[in-house]
């Protein structure tokens, strides 16, 4: 790849950003590769931590709706964290200010997914919803995980990547990204086993991954062949 192409193209996409791919000297032809293999790897996560996240909201909010007989019960305060408060307040907020009907549905789907991750820690292990969460609102779950400490972890883990991922920030480097990209699944079939079914039917990573960098390494030398 001609430097000065390479060079056009590190000014728009950022010096910064290329050069964690270019860390060991690399050409400009692999850097590219790299940088478009991160791409693909977070095009092909996208799919499963899409559907981790609704499913994960979604379990949460009808495991609460059942056991406390109301589907806005995240207007109840003492179900909460005074964060999480904070957080349902500026959903309505957000509703409210697009002209759109508050009802228990819409709240859900704009409450973000650090809410939803945020009921297996310590001040909800002393309320109580953490614990009644852990045991119904993941059905599949084996009795070894149903451990608030662990999934806590679990979901922590997701959220870290998925914001990295939505965020289009590295993880090529990350060495145990098969392992992440595993639990993600095992955490849907924790909820739902139809779910997981789907999610592995439309999952593309393992491909993406086992592929790695010969076939950006391709594309980049047919595209700009007198580069």
């Amino acid at each position: 790849m001609n430097s000065e192409f390479f060079q056009r193209l590190e000014k728009i996409l950022a010096p910064e950003r290329l050069k964690a791919y270019r860390h060991d000297d690399a050409s400009p032809a692999v850097t590219l590769a790299r940088y478009l293999l991160n791409m693909a790897l977070c095009e092909a996560l996208y799919s499963p931590l899409q559907v981790a996240e609704i499913a994960l909201r979604n379990t949460i909010h009808t495991t609460m709706t059942a056991r406390f007989k109301r589907d806005d019960w995240f207007h109840d305060a003492r179900l909460l964290t005074p964060w999480q408060e904070d957080t349902v307040d500026q959903a309505y907020y957000n509703l409210v200010k697009e002209g759109k009907q508050v009802i228990p549905g819409r709240m859900v789907a704009e409450l973000h997914f650090g809410f939803w991750s945020g009921f297996f820690n310590k001040a909800h292990a002393r309320t109580g919803v953490g614990a009644l969460l852990a045991k119904q609102a993941f059905p599949n779950a084996p009795l070894g995980e149903r451990d608030l400490r662990k999934i806590d972890q679990r979901w922590n883990s997701v959220r870290t990547l998925r914001n990295r991922v939505f965020h289009h920030e590295r993880i090529l480097h990350w060495t145990d990204l098969d392992q992440q990209h595993s639990d993600i699944l095992n955490l849907i079939g924790w909820i739902s086993a139809d779910l997981r079914d789907m999610a592995t039917a439309l999952d593309r990573f393992s491909t993406v991954r086992a592929a790695g960098l010969t076939p950006w390494i391709d594309k980049i030398r047919q595209h700009w062949p007198r580069q």
